[in-house]
């Protein structure tokens, strides 16, 4: 807002125009174009600050970038909590674990630790899975990003999942050959289950 404030009021005074004359162009009163110049107006809808920028001769431009991972939902939440029981209590859990890798903000949804065997997995969770060679190619990714661990692709059981399941089979198991129950009952034993594993619970 400060950034764009400053930028605002050095084009409003190169293009010789009074607050006055941009907020009736505006179709706003004076004040709040007075406050945005003087650094007391917090927040600008983007529809508004595109406005005032055409005016006084500025294009807005609005990007977005990678950021911290996305907030898990509450479906995600639960096939992770239904991962953690069925592993049992033997299994340390760390959430949103990062790639440790410099301005990478990538992160699995989960890492597990075995206390007495120290076998590792990440776990990426997905409650829809819509594109399933994007999610591929985005989780084989970061795994070689990430010193290729042990990645776990847990699915909710889902109507939706199964007839994604059965026509993407071949993708997916070329991907992660193992499947839920001989996955499930490795990491049950602390074991490493030998492969990538498609676990749908």
């Amino acid at each position: 807002m400060r950034e764009f404030a400053e930028e605002f009021r050095a084009a409003r005074r190169q293009a010789g125009l009074s607050q006055a004359a941009v907020a009736t162009v505006c179709g706003v009163s004076r004040a709040p174009i007075g406050r945005l110049e003087g650094g007391h107006l917090l927040s600008l809808s983007i529809v508004r600050a595109a406005r005032l920028a055409a005016v006084v001769g500025l294009d807005l431009s609005v990007r977005t970038y990678p950021g911290p991972a996305p907030m898990r939902d509450s479906p995600q939440n639960g096939v992770l909590h239904r991962l953690s029981v069925r592993l049992g209590p033997m299994w340390t859990w760390e959430f949103e674990v990062g790639l440790d890798l410099p301005q990478d903000q990538r992160a699995w949804d989960a890492r597990a630790t075995h206390q007495v065997t120290k076998v590792v997995v990440v776990v990426e969770a997905v409650t829809r899975l819509t594109d399933v060679q994007g999610s591929i190619r985005r989780i084989l990714l970061k795994r070689r990003d990430a010193g290729s661990p042990r990645v776990i692709l847990l699915l909710a059981d889902t109507r939706a999942h199964s007839l994604i399941l059965a026509d993407a089979d071949e993708a997916l198991s070329s991907a992660f050959p193992l499947r839920t129950r001989a996955a499930l009952q490795a990491l049950a034993e602390g074991r490493d289950p030998g492969a990538d594993a498609l676990v749908v619970l």
